[in-house]
This record gives C-alpha cells, sequence and structure tokens, in this order.
C-alpha cells in the first residue's frame, strides 16, 4: 500500500545523491533533503552525444554552472534510452561508494507499485527519496516560489495548451495563476513545459544566463540557454 512507503522521509539523516534535471520539480527535492541530510553529489543523464542533458536537454556547462553554485559534484553518464538504466545503475553505484545510502528524486505522482527508481535503487543496496511525492501540485509550486527560487520555462509542448510566448517567463504566483485559468497543471507533470533554475535557496549565486533564439521541432518549441 502506498501509505506503507517511507519515500518522503527516506532521506532524513542519510547521506544522499540526488537525481537533478536542473528544474523545479528537483531543485525543490534536493533542497527540502539537504535541509534533512547530506548530499554528495548530482546524477545528470546526458543524451548518447553527451551534448544536451536528457530530460530538460540543458548543456552540460550549464548543469555545471548550478552544480559548482549548489557546491556538489556531478556524476554524470551520456547514454541512449537502451543503455540508460545501466548507465544510471552504475553511477548509484559510484555514488554509493561515494558513501550514499538514499537516492533522491523530484517525481510527485510515482505510483506505490512499478516504481522504476526503486528497481534500480534495490539493485544497487541504496533506499529511495521522493520528498515531494503525493504533494499537491499547486502546493509545490507555491512553496518553490515563496522560497525565492527563480525558474525559467525553457521548453513548452504547443498540443497541451502552451505558447511559443510562455517560452522564457519565470514561474510567479501571477503567471501559476494564469496556467491554471488556461486548464494547464502548475507543475507541468503532464509534460506542458520544462524549467531551469537559475536562482535559490540552494545556490551561492545566481545563474547569469543569455537566452537563444526560440525554436520548434514537432509539437515542442525550445528556449536555449547559455552561461553569459
Amino acid at each position: 500500500m502506498a501509505e506503507l512507503k517511507d519515500w518522503k522521509t527516506n532521506a532524513c539523516g542519510q547521506k544522499f545523491i540526488a537525481s537533478y534535471s536542473g528544474g523545479k520539480d528537483s531543485s525543490l527535492a534536493l533542497f527540502k533533503a539537504m535541509k534533512v541530510g547530506e548530499a554528495v553529489g548530482l546524477i545528470v543523464m546526458l543524451e548518447e552525444e553527451g551534448k544536451r542533458s536528457r530530460s530538460h536537454g540543458m548543456p552540460p556547462e550549464l548543469i555545471h554552472a548550478q552544480a559548482n553554485s549548489i557546491g556538489l559534484p556531478v556524476y554524470s553518464a551520456a547514454a541512449s534510452w537502451a543503455d540508460y538504466e545501466n548507465q544510471f545503475i552504475n553511477l548509484l553505484e559510484k555514488a554509493k561508494n561515494a558513501g550514499a545510502d538514499v537516492l533522491v528524486t523530484g517525481d510527485l505522482d510515482m505510483p506505490a507499485e512499478g516504481c522504476w527508481h526503486e528497481k534500480v535503487t534495490n539493485r544497487v543496496g541504496l533506499k529511495l527519496g521522493m520528498p515531494l511525492w503525493q504533494m499537491n501540485h499547486h502546493d509545490v509550486v507555491k512553496e518553490f516560489i515563496d522560497l525565492g527560487f527563480v525558474t525559467v520555462i525553457v521548453t513548452v509542448n504547443l498540443s497541451l495548451g502552451m505558447r511559443k510566448d510562455d517560452l522564457g517567463r519565470t514561474l510567479t504566483h501571477e503567471y501559476v495563476k494564469e496556467l491554471e485559468s488556461r486548464g494547464i497543471d502548475p507543475c507541468g507533470e503532464g509534460g506542458e513545459f520544462h524549467t531551469t533554475v537559475i536562482d535559490g535557496p540552494i545556490f551561492k549565486q545566481p545563474i547569469s544566463v543569455r537566452k537563444g533564439e526560440i525554436y520548434k521541432d514537432g509539437e515542442y518549441a525550445f528556449l536555449p540557454l547559455e552561461l553569459e
């Protein structure tokens, strides 16, 4: 049963490695886990060529700028989807050797049974921590904004109610109300949008970025960010 899981609290008093996309949910989960446990690093998976992150399409230099500002090392691997699980497990084993007891992720709606992250952590002998698990989506975004995080919309799905002019906008309470009025999940959990966090309480200094040229690929539109 879902209520028997300790996913929300497993990072308490533990050393952990965080699966980090650079976006809002993984940043808030990292913040919460760092309040109760000790981070040893960030796992970032890259596409096959190693030029972009697998989840949010971020360039490695931007990921490393985030990690440097947070003060944590990056555990990274480039992988195809076919080899993704093996590469992820290799990184978990390296993190365990560095002292990690728990993998922390930013998932909200993970089903209690059949969880991929639980499967891979069990393979390595780690516990799974998901500080945001089962939280109300509006409450997640409200807490994120109230804590002082700053995040930029960098990917939108144009078939799910998002528009090209949403790209580059920052999440504010007013913008969240607008998204909800348009029928859009404020967390983007349906794949409506992705974000890149550039400031907040986990950062020693904000990440200075410049916006590139928006481009489209099928039903998606992207705003590349580069370090200034």
